[in-house]
This record gives structure tokens, sequence and C-alpha cells, in this order.
């Protein structure tokens, strides 16, 4: 039997845990919006459309902000053809999808949405096919009190108090060819430091999120971070991240260490922002925004044959997709210094833990694995030490067995311990150790596990994988022992006295 040994002092902490880390994501894609979030049509849906089944998921899933809307979606979109009386609004071919979109939501209804779910709103402003005005345009629609004409035209619309939307990302994935109104990283770079300029004096308060790499695979990675930050540097707050994880080669252990390749992205992309602020001489920071992250792999269609609310993207997660979201999470936390924000792309349907018919909602496997981490981690982050036997990978080479996270709230003096055991096939007995000197009691315990990592759940059994409840392990002299399965998520909760 495989032993292991966790050390944690409340008083060896990282940084605070940003609560935007538990963010989520909303594009026009597929069924997220159309059937999603908002579908007239459902038995379960309110008086404003919106399915009150989902609102109860996304409200459990503690989220706490949302970006929208887009994504690819947002390269191509007009923000006016959302806004105003619903029967005045156009249908139109989407292009990054291949779909139609009606218009009947959009950027009121979103903020209505955020507020349902208490959640803050991250608008997005087309760098594609859009223009540095209609970004500034954008701003005042949503910010501005009263008294200007965009300003008043929300008012028309019903809205006679601001939105106050903080968070704004300067376009999206400008550079993928794929993208709509692709530019290379200089004249993004340009355009994005000139649209921010406007789009703060609009209102000094906002927040913009600039676009870096699509991925870490792009053949322009990391220069286009490189150049794109050096030129819009000072007018920026954070520089996103996207990555999709998936096991394409069928390789579960291999899968199950993606946290190392994790790791890896953010320390580029910190590094980046160094030499950038240095080379600068600047007093200013700009933060990493992990905007759309989420397994993604296997291979639903994408092109809707412009249709509306076509079936794209829809994921089936297993256990090993469960545990591979728990160890992105455990990442964020032991990158809180540097990573502010993070959304999880998508929220329903679409690369999604939430599955909806008419009539119903399924939870996936990975919806239990974010829901304790989003709801328990507060606070700081500790700088945990881990001592775990090795398990081996044909990508990441040696890898330890356990991957563990942890939080402390020193104002309530309330924390929790995330641990993933990655290994396939032995339990591994953990001591953890307090090593503060002051006492601790472990609260609760809960555990996401099974025996097959293709395991998932279904509209027949759609309670096969779920966090259940487990006995709480014992503290004798700031010593604690668990036994962890394989294949296992575990999550214990503890209190100062």
């Amino acid at each position: 039997m495989a032993t292991a040994q966790i050390f944690l002092d409340r008083n060896r902490t990282t940084a605070p845990i940003s609560p935007l880390l538990f963010g989520g994501f909303i594009e026009h894609m597929g069924r997220c919006v159309y059937e999603g979030i908002y579908d007239p049509a459902s038995p379960l849906a309110d008086e404003n459309g919106l399915r009150t089944d989902v609102l109860e998921a996304l409200r459990e899933q503690a989220y706490t902000v949302m970006r929208y809307p887009g994504g690819n979606f947002l390269s191509g979109y007009n923000w006016l053809d959302g806004v105003g009386p619903k029967e005045k609004r156009p249908s139109r071919r989407e292009l990054a999808w291949q779909s139609i979109e009606t218009n009947q939501f959009g950027t009121n209804e979103f903020v209505d949405f955020c507020t349902a779910i208490d959640a803050a709103p991250m608008l997005g402003v087309n760098m594609g096919t859009g223009t540095i005005q209609s970004a500034s345009d954008l701003v005042e629609y949503c910010n501005v009190e009263s008294g200007t004409y965009w300003s008043d035209l929300r008012a028309q619309h019903g809205y006679r108090q601001p939105h106050n939307v903080r968070y704004w990302c300067v376009g999206n994935e400008m550079d993928g060819p794929w993208q709509i109104g692709h530019l290379d990283a200089e004249a993004y770079g340009k355009k994005a430091l000139e649209a921010a300029k406007m789009m703060k004096w609009q209102d000094p308060t906002i927040q913009t999120i600039l676009c870096g790499s699509s991925s870490n695979s792009m053949v322009t990675y990391p220069d286009w971070d490189r150049i794109a930050l050096e030129i819009a540097w000072e007018h920026m707050d954070y520089h996103s991240m996207h990555y999709y994880a998936g096991n394409r080669e069928n390789d579960t252990a291999s899968y199950l260490a993606s946290a190392v390749a994790f790791e890896q992205y953010v320390d580029v992309l910190e590094g980046t922002l160094r030499y950038v602020k240095a080379k600068r001489r600047s007093q200013h920071d700009v933060y990493l925004s992990w905007d759309e992250w989420q397994v993604w792999y296997k291979g639903d269609p994408l092109q809707g044959n412009w249709t509306e609310a076509p079936h794209l993207a829809e994921e089936i997660y297993n256990l090993e997709d469960a545990l591979v979201v728990a160890q992105w999470l455990n990442v964020f936390l032991r990158k809180s210094h540097v990573l502010k924000i993070a959304c999880v792309a998508q929220i329903v349907n679409v690369i999604s833990w939430l599955h909806t018919r008419q009539d119903g909602l399924l939870k996936q496997p990975s919806y239990y694995a974010f829901k304790l981490v989003s709801n328990l981690a507060r606070g700081e982050a500790l700088d945990v030490l881990v001592k775990a036997p090795a398990v081996e990978t044909k990508e990441y080479g040696d890898v330890p067995a356990l991957d563990v996270s942890a939080s402390y709230d020193a104002q309530t003096q309330q924390g929790a311990i995330f641990l993933v055991n990655r290994g396939l096939t032995d339990v591994v007995t953990t001591e953890v150790i307090w090593q503060d000197g002051k006492e601790v009691k472990l609260e609760q315990a809960w555990q996401l596990a099974g025996t097959d990592p293709k395991e998932c759940n279904s509209w027949e059994e759609p309670n096969r994988l779920v966090a259940n409840a487990i006995p709480v392990p014992e503290v004798v002299n700031g010593r604690s022992t668990i036994s962890l399965p394989p294949l296992s998520f575990t999550v214990l909760t503890t209190r100062t006295p």
C-alpha cells in the first residue's frame, strides 16, 4: 500500500484567492444560450424565459463572474442587434458557428441573468468586424448614468440604472486565423490599445483584458503575448489565457497528469508579464485571466448548418475528465499570486457539465468537482508540501500520485484541503500534518470516486458519479490520516477551534 504525507502551515500562504477564479463563460454557440439558460418554450422557464433548473444549478456552483457573448461569436457580433424590442431584433447568419442567431437574448438579458445568479458580468467588445468606436459606445450604453445618446437609449430599453459592468474583454482569440477579422500581434495590440483608451475614458473604473494566445500550441506563442503586451500594457489590467484539455490518445495516466501542462502554461505567461513590465520600466501590474478553460476533445460537430440552436460540442464527461477539472482548480489556487480570473467554458450544453432537455437537467461528474472548490476555497492559498509516491506517465515522466491544494481564511478560521489521487490502481494512505502548532479540527469530508475512468452519468443513471459525504478523519496532535482511493477527488474542511 502506498503512503504519502501532506504538510500544512496556516502562516505559510501563497496569495489571496481571487473570488473571480470561479467564473463561467456564455457564448452564442449551439444550445448554450437558447435551450440552455434561455428557453421560453420550456415548462421550467420563468417569466423572463430563463430556465429555473439551470439557474438553481448555477447558483449551487457559486459562480462569481460570467463572460459573454463569446468566444468566436464575438468577432462578428454587432451588440446593437441584441438590444431594444425583441420583435424588432434581426435574425442573422452567424458565421463563426454557421448558425442562425435570433438575437432574442442580448446585453440586457445577460445582465439580468447575472443578477439572477449573483455573478458579476464580464462583457467582450468586438475587435474583429467591430471598431474602437463601437467598443466605446457599448461601455457608454452600459455604464454611463444618463444624459447621453447611448445611456438614454439604455433607459429607453427599460434600464434606467447603469449596469456598471467592471470587466471587459478587448476582443477574443485575435491570434487565430479562424477568427473573423484576425490580426497579427502588432496590429491587434495597437487596435486594443486605442479601444481600451476610449473605453476607459468613458468609465475609468473598468478593468480590461487583453487577448493572449488562444493556446500554447500556436506557432506565434508566446511572441504574440509579448508583442501585444508591450504595446497595450499601461491600459490593460489582465492578459487572457485559453486552453482545452483532452485524452485524445486514450492515455489515462498522462491525461491525469495534465496539471503539469497547466502550470507550465501559467509559468511561461507569468515570465512574459514580468519581462514586459521590466522592459517598459512600468509600475503597473497586469495579471492573468484564464477566461476559457475546459475539457474538450470528443469531436462533436462545430457547424450548425444554418439552423437555430443546433447541437454543437455537447461533450459527455466521465470520471477522468472530472479529476482533470479538479486538478485545474488546484492549479488556480497554487497560482493565485498571478492568476486572478478564470471562466470555465461553457456553463450549459456546449462543452459543459450541465445538459438540458426541455423537461430536465443532467449534471455530469465535473459539476461536483467544481461545486466543491468554488464553494469552499476562501481566504488565502496555502503553500502545501506534498511527499507522495510517483506515478509513471508517457507524456510527463514521473509525477506525484497526489495533486493537492489548500486554502485558509484567517477571518473565519476555516479552511479546505483538495486532494486528487490520480493513480489508477493504488490506494494512498495519506497523513496530513499541520505544522503551525495551532489546534485544528476536521469538520466535513466529501469524495468523488469510481473504479472506471470512463464511467459517467446519464439521463437513465444521473447520480452514478456524485460527490458523497464520507467519514471525517480524527485529528490527533495536529495529525490526521485518510485513505485516498485511486481515481478520486477528496475534499476536507477544517476549523480552528
